[in-house]
C-alpha cells in the first residue's frame, strides 16, 4: 500500500452519504499509522525508562500505550466502515506514518521529549484530518478523531508536567 490514495474499496461502495470516502480512508489510515508508531515507541520507553523519573514515566506510558492500542482498533474499524482495507503490514504503516521509529537508546528525559514531539505531530495530523472529515460530511470520523485529539493534547500536558521542556 505505497500510496493510500490508490486504495481500492473492499466493500461495494457503502451508501453512507459521505463525500470523498477514499480521501477520508487515506487520512484515517495515516492517523492509524502514526498511532501505531507512537504506541510502539511509548511501550518501548515504558520498558526502558530508568532513573528518578522511572516510576511516573513507567505508569504514564503504560496508560498511554494501552489507550493507543484500543484507539488503533477503532481507527482501523472506521477505515473498514468507509469501505476500504486498513493498513495491514508494518511496511505499510511505516510508509504512511509521519512519525519515525526510535532505534537509539535515548535517556529517560530524551524519551519524554521525544514523546511530546510525537504527540504534537499527531495532533497536527489529526486536526487536518478532522477538517477534511467535516468538509466531506463524515461526522463519525470527525468525532472519532476529535476524541483522539483530546487524548493526545492531554498526553502532551502530562508529559510536559514530568520534565521541563
Amino acid at each position: 500500500m505505497n500510496n493510500v490514495l490508490d486504495m481500492k474499496p473492499t466493500i461495494d461502495h457503502p451508501d453512507i452519504a459521505i463525500d470523498r470516502k477514499q480521501i477520508m480512508a487515506a487520512n484515517v489510515s495515516a492517523c492509524l499509522a502514526d498511532s501505531y508508531v507512537l504506541m510502539i515507541k511509548t511501550q518501548a520507553y515504558h520498558w526502558n525508562a530508568v532513573g528518578p523519573l522511572f516510576h511516573p514515566i513507567h505508569l504514564l506510558t503504560e496508560e498511554q500505550y494501552e489507550n493507543l492500542f484500543k484507539a488503533i482498533d477503532e481507527l482501523a474499524e472506521r477505515i473498514r466502515a468507509l469501505g476500504f482495507p486498513a493498513p495491514s503490514s508494518m511496511t505499510d504503516l511505516i510508509g504512511l506514518a509521519e512519525l519515525s521509529e526510535d532505534t537509539g537508546n535515548p535517556t529517560t528525559e530524551e524519551m519524554v521529549h521525544n514523546l511530546i514531539a510525537d504527540h504534537e505531530t499527531v495532533v497536527r495530523r489529526f486536526r487536518g484530518s478532522i477538517e477534511i472529515a467535516e468538509q466531506g460530511k463524515d461526522y463519525a470520523t470527525a468525532d472519532l478523531l476529535t476524541e483522539r485529539l483530546a487524548f493526545h493534547e492531554q498526553a502532551i500536558w502530562m508529559l510536559r508536567a514530568i520534565v521541563t521542556t
